[in-house]
């Protein structure tokens, strides 16, 4: 094995004392999720004014999946996309029918971030297979499940006729809410630290790459040292059995998900936390699975408070139809033995392609969630 291998592990790391060990796994966590906050904030920042522009005018329901991805992608947060939809469908901008398959679009675009935190694990044959498997297949779930159900909602309205029928039955209890996540605060303090030492580059467009820049710097070295020390925290005995909890029932993992996602406010912060777990071989790739599809529920109360703090039946209509979509996508994939683990194979032939020729997983990413969605809405709104 290569000396290099994060694997590897000295005789002065193993000397370290486990609790020390973990104050270090958990600051190395904490900057971690600052990265991913930065890289978040410098996409959003290139992408600032396009995307107030991509909502307005879109009736074709594939240009509608495609700004929804391509908009997700640019602000980095689902949450953020389908709250502006719920927004704009609650003043009457959008109408329920063209924000559908916007909020579908959101779910794809939201997995771009565990997809390019996959990419830190390159130079690691093995854990790279393993962070890309677990990464794309959300993407596959998704892609999956939007495959099934836009078609069913064009032609049908089942998702928006049922949400509707759910929203009248509770429109008069609609109020205000709000709710606040102490981890995504804190995540976000750290991040502004960092802006602020920054806070010289004066142009909006330069200061966007910098942040984007040290984002990726702070992924890539936080999750060298985090799988490395994770190894050697984490007992053979405890990952034998926090597995064969997981194994045991997929719905503990998808709670253990929408709990967390709905604890931090973000699918992506919980889904880019599995990838060192999974990378580093303590959380096994289809132990994982169930925690994403977790976060893709949890992910939508985000969307449902915001909606309550408009208190418009249509805001609301829109927020329920994203649960019920996610909710549906699991009841019709993950019950069916026979295709249950669908995505993830096809996520793990996809890192088997990746593997021997990695520029292609650079070029899945840029494809996937920004060149196809782009083309999509230029040739289709």
């Amino acid at each position: 094995m290569d000396a290099a291998d994060p694997a590897v592990v000295s005789p002065a790391t193993k000397t370290m004392p486990a609790p020390l060990r973990t104050i270090v796994v958990v600051a190395l966590l904490y900057l971690f999720l600052v990265g991913v906050r930065l890289l978040e904030g410098g996409i959003n920042g290139l992408g600032s004014g396009f995307t107030d522009t991509l909502f307005n005018g879109v009736s074709n329901p594939i240009a509608g999946l495609c700004v929804g991805v391509l908009a997700t992608v640019l602000v980095q947060s689902s949450s953020v996309t389908t709250s502006t939809i719920v927004g704009l469908v609650g003043t009457g901008v959008i109408s329920v029918e063209h924000a559908v398959p916007m909020v579908m679009g959101a779910n794809i675009g939201t997995t771009v971030t565990n997809t390019i935190v996959s990419l830190a694990h390159l130079r690691q044959t093995d854990e790279f297979r393993r962070a890309f498997t677990a990464a794309t297949m959300h993407d596959f779930f998704n892609l999956i499940a939007v495959a099934i159900l836009l078609p069913v909602e064009v032609l049908t309205g089942a998702l928006s006729r049922t949400a509707r029928a759910i929203t009248e039955a509770v429109a008069g209890g609609v109020g205000g809410g709000t709710f606040s996540s102490p981890i995504k605060g804190a995540v976000g303090w750290g991040a502004s630290q960092i802006e602020t030492v920054f806070g010289w580059v004066g142009h909006e467009t330069a200061a966007a790459a910098v942040l984007l820049v040290v984002g990726i710097a702070l992924i890539f070295l936080t999750l060298t040292f985090i799988t490395k020390n994770m190894r050697v925290l984490v007992a053979d005995r405890i990952e034998r059995s926090l597995n064969a909890a997981l194994a045991r029932s997929g719905l503990i993992g998808m709670l253990v998900g929408m709990v967390v996602t709905v604890a931090v406010q973000s699918s992506s912060i919980t889904t880019s936390i599995l990838i060192p777990l999974v990378a580093s071989g303590i959380l096994l790739v289809r132990n994982a699975y169930p925690i994403t599809l977790g976060a893709n529920v949890g992910t939508t109360v985000t969307a449902l408070i915001a909606a309550l703090g408009i208190g418009a039946v249509d805001g609301l209509t829109i927020a329920v139809t994203h649960t019920l979509f996610n909710a549906a996508g699991i009841l019709l994939i993950y019950p069916r033995k026979k295709v249950r683990y669908l995505p993830v194979i096809l996520a793990g032939k996809l890192a088997e392609i990746a593997l021997h020729r990695k520029p292609l997983a650079v070029a899945y990413t840029g494809i996937m969630f920004v060149a196809i969605p782009l083309t999509g809405i230029l040739l289709l709104r």
